[in-house]
């Protein structure tokens, strides 16, 4: 869609700027009955647009694309925006249990396998509850205890376990004001909850969230009160999320070997509230780097009687560091309405920003030769032989 948008600017004499603003949803629009069937809750994809333009200084590219002429470079720039769909719809576990030992296990139906749930997970809990950070254990995978759960895919643990957490901890606390009214012989109706303490209102009288569950547990307590604060809650299915940005990428191109270098990468995303920066930040740089590879190498191939040639890395062009540009990330967060702490999936996001904005900013810098298409991946020697085609073509 967004390599169509370029070409028809293109075609029209419309500035492609000027083109995609005409097209945006507007903020004042929200939430936003698409005609794919889906309802968009939140964004502002203006407002994403002009910052992903101010951070990558899109206005001075002239005097950049004039410079490296004088090198005798190519030089091209592209701005792409995307919208995701993300946590497919699927109920999730929040299973929080007090041990002995003081630990707080928190059992939840994703999984981790390089995200680092372990953090995120640990710190909406401990804002709900106000436990300790080292307190907090996370369990998962042992279908022993995870009764129910839908995995890990499509950028839906944040929004699903974090919903399931948030849900489970607003239990503990109603359990926990029974009891702590018991403990302290109040009225439960006088029982307040803050910074992990159970506190009869209007007193000084209080008692913390841990202490009351170790309480708990040694006692017996009389009917109606809680012998624990542990839950195991399943939500419904939690609705899926809409993160989105634009990516700004400037490339430029040696014409006598057809070599592609990234010379600037900008990437504005909505990802709504983000509970962790630095994994959100890892998480973008990753997906850029995956499209960086699908974009300019990555390619199977065969030979003619079927065979791959491109069978092991040795022969398969996989993105290296040097490949990898440093990256210019700016946030424009507008939370979700669809979950309790407003988050959206950012796994998938660099990746699906990159792809468009990488290839259009490669045609960019070879519109100078009247080329206009280019098949993934865009190698040197399919750039070179586009060149070279025009050049002959000419």
């Amino acid at each position: 869609m967004e390599r169509l948008i370029d070409r028809a600017a293109d075609e029209m004499g419309i500035n492609r700027l000027t083109l995609r603003k005409r097209n945006f949803i507007k903020s004042a629009q929200m939430p936003f009955a698409a005609s794919s069937g889906v309802t968009y809750d939140s964004g502002d994809f203006q407002g994403v647009f002009n910052k992903a333009l101010e951070i990558s200084d899109h206005a001075n590219f002239a005097k950049r694309k004039k410079e490296s002429r004088k090198r005798g470079k190519l030089r091209g720039i592209a701005v792409g925006s995307y919208l995701e769909v993300t946590a497919p719809p699927g109920v999730e576990l929040g299973k929080i249990v007090f041990e002995d030992d003081g630990s707080v296990r928190l059992i939840t139906g994703t999984l981790d396998y390089g995200q680092g749930h372990a953090t995120p997970f640990a710190q909406v809990l401990c804002a709900q509850l106000g436990v300790p950070f080292e307190s907090v254990k996370l369990e998962q995978g042992d279908s022993d205890i995870v009764h129910t759960g839908n995995g890990t895919g499509g950028s839906r643990s944040i929004t699903a376990s974090g919903m399931a957490i948030v849900e489970a901890s607003r239990l503990i606390i109603e359990k926990g004001k029974r009891a702590a009214a018991h403990l302290m012989e109040a009225a439960e109706g006088d029982i307040e909850f803050g910074n992990g303490r159970f506190t009869i209102a209007g007193t000084d009288r209080s008692i913390g969230i841990m202490e009351l569950a170790r309480r708990l547990r040694e006692g017996k307590m009389p009917d109606g009160v809680p012998s624990s604060l542990d839950v195991d809650h399943t939500t419904e299915a939690v609705p899926s999320t809409f993160p989105n940005g634009c990516h700004v990428a400037e490339v430029e191109i040696d014409p006598e070997t057809g070599i592609v270098q990234i010379v600037r990468y900008t990437g504005v995303n909505d990802f709504g509230i983000i509970v962790n920066p630095l994994l959100v930040a890892g998480q973008m740089h990753g997906g850029v780097a995956q499209g960086i590879g699908q974009a300019l190498m990555e390619c199977v191939s065969y030979d003619e009687s079927g065979q791959p040639i491109t069978g092991s890395f040795m022969d398969y062009a996989l993105p290296r560091a040097e490949d990898i540009p440093s990256m210019e990330i700016g946030d424009h967060p507008v939370p979700a309405k669809s979950n309790p702490l407003g988050t959206k999936g950012c796994g998938e996001a660099g990746c699906a920003g990159s792809l468009s904005t990488l290839v259009n900013a490669v045609l960019d810098a070879l519109s100078d030769y009247g080329i206009a298409h280019i098949d993934m991946p865009l190698t040197p020697e399919r750039v070179w032989r586009a060149i070279k085609d025009a050049k002959k073509a000419a």
